[in-house]
């Protein structure tokens, strides 16, 4: 999986879309995924804001719709798992929380937005190389 065009494709989908639907269509945009990108906007679009905009309460958008994408392009069980346990600690050294509304003080400074749906995309990207 090419980080590059991962990282492109998630700016631009940023620009539009929540972080977690970001995060899941610019994965599977560059991985082996047989869900259309209508659906997985859908899919991802209750993860917006800290899980249906709770900020302060709920997991960061990039990092759910990262987990769900390694859910659909690596199909071992216990692989997702493994990868899931590796990003979310790498995300939360990086930025000190997997907090939405800790990284967005509350959904008031979404400046970090794209930077963690990148940040997130990345891992995944090399996790599934």
């Amino acid at each position: 999986m090419d980080k590059e065009l991962v990282k492109k494709d998630i700016e631009t989908l940023r620009e539009n879309k929540n972080c977690a639907q970001s995060t899941l269509i610019g994965l599977c945009r560059n991985g082996e995924c047989d869900i259309s990108e209508e659906e997985l906007a859908i899919l991802a679009s209750g993860f917006g804001g800290g899980i249906g905009g709770t900020f302060s309460e709920g997991t960061c958008g990039a990092l759910t719709g990262a987990v769900m994408a390694l859910g659909l392009l690596e199909k071992d069980g216990p692989t997702i798992s493994s990868h899931a346990k590796e990003l979310f600690e790498k995300f939360e050294k990086e930025y000190t929380s997997v907090t939405c509304g800790v990284i967005s003080k509350n959904g008031e400074d979404k400046s970090p937005c794209v930077e963690c749906c990148v940040y997130a995309g990345e891992i995944v990207a090399d996790l599934l190389k």
